[in-house]
């Protein structure tokens, strides 16, 4: 008789049980296929964010020498020093024959991955004419 009252609690214990085992299905999310999305995925999202709220004031216009997001020769020519030694310049600053930019785009609570976000976010952009 206690197996007859034990049985349907059994029932029920072994269908839940093999409810949460059930398998998970993986991430079927697709591979980025070209270039632009692997950058686009790798790119920090605040780079844009810092732009904007800190650097777009001089760089958009070009003042004292701030080259613009996208220009690709003026980029060039300082990407030839290393992106390292642009991103220490934007954090320490510099005055040079080419301008001036104030350490941390003037702005002093910035962190170095935010000004480093900031400057790929400048060189990674394509240039609107």
């Amino acid at each position: 008789m206690a197996f007859k009252s034990f049985f349907p609690l059994l029932t029920v214990g072994i269908f839940l049980l093999g409810a949460c085992s059930a398998e998970q299905q993986p991430n079927t999310k697709e591979r980025p296929e070209t270039k632009e999305d692997v950058l686009a995925e790798q790119k920090p999202p605040e780079g844009k964010t810092v732009y904007d709220a800190n650097c777009a004031g001089c760089h958009d216009a070009g003042v004292a020498g701030a080259p613009k997001p996208g220009d690709k020769d003026v980029w060039q020519a300082r990407l030839a020093q290393g992106l390292d030694v642009i991103v220490k310049k934007s954090i320490e600053g510099f005055e040079g024959k080419s301008g001036v930019m104030p350490p941390r785009g003037g702005n002093a609570v910035l962190s170095d991955k935010e000004v480093s976000n900031a400057v790929t976010f400048m060189i990674d952009t394509p240039q609107i004419k």
